[in-house]
């Protein structure tokens, strides 16, 4: 097996740092203290055609695989970066382009590939079904050649800054079905029109970091029928696809976080001097960055076997959840590492440390608490009874 990168990964990574380049520590600094979204960033990455990646080639995209997409995304992270911002895009690619009909790739593909069009936002959750995804309430009747829509989301990021948003909702009642993971459908909303009609009011959820994510409040939303993504009642499956790739992205970004904190901190701790001598002499120092680096180098295994397995078509569930607890868990291991070796001044804005930490420490979390992966993990690869 060969382990190493293509001479296209390799070019792709350093273009993607090269551009990264131009958006210097100080530029997401003054973001993350304005609260402000990246625009120059995320159309900048849109015109040298990073964000479509994932689209074929026939439709205008760079027709490139999962396991490219993740090395862009995780290059983000590295150079400083928050791929956050834009990585939606990418993972949204697993429904529609699995699922989305001729028409739809005809209609949305070559406007997102241009930057006419944005995905950026991914309708699910809901306050109070939270990761319990089968229990969402969000409800669409269909009405003609229409489906009305009305329930609330929470925790959708970037709604503010998305035309289109993929949305799951409930068309056969819970207490209805069998099989629980049955009756839910997925549309593709045009958001910016919900918005100015009223039918989608968004409102902004304030965080520890600049996340964008919001409520969204939807009431009476009609969408028409051909805008139904997929199989009506198979919406639940349809997501999983990317429900997965989203979890190899996620551990990009972790493993490129991950990389940031030990290449900043062993700089640091080589150069900082104190007792006569510099702070990464001390075994206390160097051993847990040396620690974090064996760690990111060990989830960037399982993350690459998780992208192989998920651009050959073939099922990746594990992987792609043991990618994301693993990459995330090592990044997190990183920043704390990273942030003993800074001392105080990695509670001063001006080394970015205590910015980066924030941002790590929501993928522990968030796009799926690692407790659940774990709970994944134990009862469909091990066999072992439900834990919940």
């Amino acid at each position: 097996m060969d382990f190493g990168r293509t001479q296209e990964q390799e070019s792709i990574r350093s273009a993607v740092r090269s551009l990264c380049a131009q958006f210097p520590d100080e530029y997401w600094r003054e973001l993350d203290r304005a609260s402000e979204y990246p625009e120059k960033f995320v159309r900048a990455l849109t015109d040298a055609g990073w964000l479509a990646a994932l689209i074929p080639s026939e439709f205008g995209g760079a027709g490139l695989g999962l396991a490219e997409a993740a090395l862009i995304i995780e290059e983000i992270n590295a150079s400083g970066g928050n791929a956050a911002v834009a990585h939606a895009q990418m993972y949204t690619m697993g429904t529609l382009l699995r699922h989305g009909s001729v028409e739809q790739k005809r209609r949305y593909l070559p406007k997102l590939a241009k930057g006419e069009l944005r995905l950026q936002a991914f309708g699910v959750t809901e306050p109070e079904a939270g990761s319990e995804t089968t229990r969402i309430k969000t409800t669409a009747v269909r009405r003609g050649d229409r489906w009305v829509i009305s329930g609330k989301k929470i925790f959708i990021s970037r709604a503010k800054y998305s035309d289109l948003l993929l949305l799951l909702a409930r068309t056969t009642p819970y207490d209805e079905l069998t099989d629980k993971t049955q009756g839910l459908s997925v549309f593709i909303v045009d958001l910016r029109d919900a918005i100015q009609r009223q039918r989608i009011v968004v409102r902004p959820i304030e965080t520890m970091f600049n996340h964008h994510t919001t409520e969204l409040f939807i009431d009476e939303l009609e969408v028409p029928a051909e805008d139904l993504v997929g199989t009506e009642g198979q919406g639940f499956r349809h997501i999983i696809d990317s429900w997965n790739a989203e979890r190899i992205l996620i551990a990009s970004e972790s493993l490129g976080d991950g990389r940031w904190f030990v290449d900043h901190a062993a700089k640091y701790a080589s150069e900082r001097v104190v007792f006569g001598r510099p702070i990464g002499a001390n075994q206390g120092v160097q051993f847990p960055l040396a620690q974090s680096h064996a760690r990111l180098e060990a989830a960037s295994l399982m993350r690459d076997k998780a992208a192989w397995l998920f651009d050959g078509g073939r099922k990746c569930g594990a992987e792609a959840n043991m990618a994301k607890l693993l990459a995330s868990q090592a990044a997190w291991d990183a920043a704390n590492a990273a942030m003993d070796a800074y001392g105080g001044y990695g509670f001063a804005r001006e080394f970015d440390v205590e910015r980066k930490f924030r941002e790590t420490r929501l993928l522990l979390t968030a796009p799926v608490s690692n407790n659940l992966v774990l709970a994944y993990l134990g009862q469909n690869v091990l066999g072992m009874p439900r834990s919940y």
